[in-house]
């Protein structure tokens, strides 16, 4: 029997943390091989414990001296004052801290919904994530987003089951909940060990070690004891089992461990390093994902995440991502991934380097916006505290001031040559495939539409520059922000992911510039299309300061179309040569007019979907300006639309809520009155988790009814599903709630 008559007792303890604390200039200007880098990313479920995990990270690396809690405002990676507030990471903060001779560049991003996008902002520059579960509920609704996202970047993953110390704590059902819901090939390396006191440590199934943490001694103390028979027979038979399960189901995806297998002709007599190197090689090929344990408010198992994600997340050079950036050889490429602005260094501009290095002042050619900067300062970013650092290198990340230009998912390099040259390469030679060359020259962030809208109004005309330069600000920050100005009725509009997106945004205009701003009422992000095909011809005559303007269009709106160009152009042997005649400052005008006419609809003036334009034929008198062959468009277009008619579509979302057994008859009841569409019921103890689809506005205050409801016993979660046409009732409401009639 493995292990049988060994007895070791380890005992590991930190030092005191001010006899090593590192700050993050220090660990990020030591030189440090890229083997040793890992930038990873804490994604979970909204209050599953992420920052609170990061938090025991920075102290148990000896970064900080004592360690913050979320529910006193006094962690690092929350450092707004709506953070510190609200319990809740709202922007995702980076920290650079060093543990065992390793490099740790994590990000803490959001949890809430509302602020997804800077999760998505964050993956790109990404090599591995660490999934946070709460070990209580399993996979939640904000967790399939996540994944998702995670799935969409190939990026490596390991989970740790959060929370183990709660009474209804279920780490079989956490697994259960992965292999269902995420489809995930889960390998766990952690048994949980209690005793009378609840959660102690955990087994290590690999090395069949009992792995204590000191409560007295804030988890900074871990003992390791080997399991032998004589101690506790039975736990170490479970143990012994959960190895032979993870070594059998390793060797079906990992084809080294299974001739290991087949030489040593057992499964109990695969050495550890054998099971940690196979573990690695599945983690990295996305082959499965190895599952941790612990307890973050009570400091135990995080150092234990910490070796795991040096044991099994990959290096900045095995990212799946970072082939596209090698033909930069040894000049530079770097992904910009945030963009904040500070009181006193101005714009900071997040990245992280590919290839070759970036040092202060140095000059900057961006690819997308086509212009060299200067940049200033360089820094080692430690949430919201910044050291200065002369240079970073490839697989690092760092911040910038003195860009003005930038914005995020912008690609950086040495100069306009370098990036002409590696496109002409990569192009020519066909080491990447179309798609890459895109993805790698073209912005890297998408940006999801905003579901919900309301107009901001400044407390006087004196503050309606300053508001303009604020919001100006905050949507270079956050791209899912959108600020629109409405010139029929005279207002600022912005638009959000959702209620408390927007309810942040306004807080932080009162707090961080000091406008005393008023939110109207928030309104629903309608979207319209056509239901008829119609054709007609338009002309359009203007003689301005004797000069004539003519110009005649055929055109015809298409209902129910799929593709991303909005304007077709007719190639039938009628128009094929009338088509390809148009001059390129023609064709200009009209894609401008078509955008205009599609940004506002017959109905409610939502913007047009799933519909294109498609012109037929175009003549224009010689000298007729672009600005009227644009407006030409724009009207000829409205008209069809007003002909062919429009209908409303609403925005769906995918909604999860949870609620205590003997409330859920009175959930569903709700739910059906809110037109919702049940999808699952499932049970988890004696709660109900109930997943359905449900129409925005029906949604809107829901938080406050489902606790008045429930007795403050259920919560919910929702997400953006789709659009959907809405019937002839819902449709007459939601007019008349938007115009009074």
């Amino acid at each position: 029997m493995l292990f049988r008559n060994v007895i070791r007792t380890c005992i590991y303890e930190i030092r005191k943390c001010s006899l090593h604390q590192k700050s993050a200039v220090q660990v990020a200007s030591e030189k440090c091989d890229i083997e040793s880098i890992r930038n990873i990313g804490i994604l979970a479920h909204i209050d599953a414990g992420k920052t609170t995990t990061t938090e025991r990270m920075l102290y148990y690396s000896g970064t900080i001296e004592q360690m913050g809690e979320v529910h006193e405002g006094s962690t690092v990676t929350d450092f707004m004052d709506q953070e510190r507030q609200r319990g809740i990471t709202i922007c995702s903060a980076a920290v650079t801290f060093s543990w065992k001779n390793h490099r740790f560049n994590l990000i803490d991003t959001p949890g809430h919904i509302d602020f997804t996008m800077g999760v998505e902002q964050t993956l790109g520059v990404l090599d591995g994530v660490v999934v946070v579960l709460d070990g209580s509920a399993g996979v939640e609704a904000q967790t399939l987003t996540v994944w998702r996202q995670a799935d969409r970047y190939f990026l490596p993953r390991i989970v740790y089951v959060n929370k183990m110390d709660r009474p209804d704590a279920d780490f079989q059902m956490c697994l259960k909940s992965m292999e269902s819901r995420l489809d995930a090939v889960t390998f766990p390396v952690h048994m949980p060990f209690k005793d009378k006191n609840g959660l102690a440590g955990l087994i290590d199934v690999i090395t069949l070690e009992k792995v204590i943490f000191d409560k007295k001694a804030r988890g900074r103390t871990v003992t390791k004891t080997q399991l032998v028979d004589d101690e506790n027979s039975e736990l170490l038979e479970e143990a012994i089992e959960q190895r032979r399960y993870l070594t059998d189901k390793l060797s079906g995806v990992d084809d080294e461990l299974a001739n290991t297998i087949i030489e040593q002709d057992s499964l109990d007599k695969v050495p550890p390093q054998a099971l940690v190197d196979s573990l690695y090689r599945a983690t990295v090929s996305r082959k499965g994902v190895p599952v941790l344990l612990g307890s973050s408010y009570k400091n135990i198992g995080v150092q234990s995440l910490m070796d795991g994600v040096i044991l099994y997340l990959p290096t900045p050079n095995q990212n799946q991502l970072a082939k596209l950036y090698r033909s930069f050889g040894k000049h530079l490429s770097a992904r910009v991934f945030k963009i904040i602005h500070d009181k006193q260094k101005g714009r900071i501009t997040f990245f992280r380097v590919y290839t070759g290095s970036l040092s202060k002042n140095q000059k900057i050619y961006n690819v997308q916006r086509d212009k060299t900067e200067m940049s200033a300062k360089l820094y080692a970013a430690y949430a919201d505290d910044y050291e200065e650092i002369s240079e970073v290198g490839a697989g690092n990340i760092a911040a910038l001031t003195g860009l003005k230009y930038t914005v995020t998912g912008d690609l950086l390099t040495n100069s306009s040559s370098v990036a002409s040259g590696v496109k002409k390469q990569v192009t020519t030679s066909g080491s990447l495939c179309p798609g890459d060359v895109e993805k790698l020259f073209s912005i890297g962030t998408s940006v999801p539409d905003p579901v919900f809208f309301c107009s901001i109004e400044p407390p006087s005309l004196t503050y309606v520059a300053p508001l303009e330069s604020a919001l100006q600000e905050l949507e270079i920050e956050d791209p899912s922000l959108r600020v629109n100005y409405d010139s029929e009725n005279d207002q600022i509009i912005l638009g959000g992911m959702g209620e408390l997106h927007i309810d942040i945004i306004k807080e932080r205009v009162r707090r961080e510039y000091k406008i005393d701003v008023e939110l109207g009422e928030l309104q629903i992000a309608y979207k319209e299309t056509i239901v008829n095909p119609v054709k007609d011809m338009y002309v359009a005559q203007h003689e301005i300061a004797n000069s004539k303007h003519e110009v005649s269009m055929t055109f015809s709106v298409v209902p129910d179309y799929k593709g991303k160009d909005q304007l077709i152009l007719d190639h039938g042997k009628d128009c094929a040569s009338n088509i390809a005649a148009i001059q390129q400052k023609y064709m200009l005008a009209i894609k401008k007019g078509v955008t205009t006419a599609f940004s506002s609809g017959p109905k409610l003036s939502c913007p047009i979907v799933n519909t294109a334009a498609k012109l037929h034929l175009f003549q224009v008198k010689s000298g007729t300006s672009e600005s009227i062959v644009s407006a030409a468009v724009t009207q000829c277009l409205r008209q069809l639309m007003k002909k062919s008619g429009s209908i409303l579509l609403e925005p769906i979302m995918n909604v999860e809520v949870v609620t205590l057994e003997e409330k859920s008859a009175g959930v569903l009841g709700d739910l059906s009155k809110r037109r919702g569409e049940i999808k699952t019921i499932d049970v988890r103890g004696r709660n109900k988790i109930i997943s359905c689809l449900v129409p925005l506005s029906e949604l809107l205050g829901y938080s406050t009814q489902l606790r008045i409801m429930t007795s403050g016993h259920s919560t919910f979660a929702m997400e953006f599903s789709h659009y959907q046409q809405m019937n002839s009732l819902a449709e007459q409401d939601a007019i008349k709630r938007i115009t009074g009639f």
